[in-house]
C-alpha cells in the first residue's frame, strides 16, 4: 500500500496521519513530511501511527530524525496511537522509553 499522509492542526500541534506501510521505499516521504513539520510548525509536532500497520528500520530512523530536530527546534515530538505492530517495533529497538507516545493529544 502507498504511503498517504495528510497533515492537520489540533490543539496547536501539527499532527501528521500517515496510512500504509513506512518501509525503505516511503520512509523518505515521512522523513519530508515530518522534518518539513518541525521546521515550520509553529506549535509541537505529533505523527498519529494509528494508520501504519507495517514499519521498518528506516521508518524508526525517520522518527529519531524528527525527535532530534524537534528538540532543535525547541518543539515536543508526540507519537500518537501507534498501531500494535509499530508499538512492538518501537518496544524491541527500546525507543518507546525515548518517545513520548500517546493515545490523544
Amino acid at each position: 500500500m502507498a504511503l498517504q499522509i495528510a497533515n492537520e492542526e489540533q490543539n496547536g500541534t501539527t499532527v501528521l496521519n500517515p496510512k500504509g506501510d513506512v518501509d525503505l521505499s516511503s520512509s523518505p516521504q515521512l522523513r519530508e513530511a515530518v522534518l518539513k513539520a518541525c521546521k515550520g510548525a509553529s506549535g509541537d509536532v505529533a505523527v498519529r501511527l494509528s494508520g501504519v500497520d507495517y514499519m521498518d528500520s528506516s521508518g524508526v530512523a525517520t522518527l529519531v530524525e524528527g525527535l532530534k530536530a524537534s528538540q532543535q527546534a525547541g518543539k515536543k515530538f508526540i507519537l500518537l496511537a501507534p498501531s500494535a505492530s509499530v508499538l512492538k517495533v518501537l518496544q524491541l529497538s527500546r525507543l518507546d522509553s525515548v518517545f513520548d507516545i500517546r493515545e490523544t493529544l
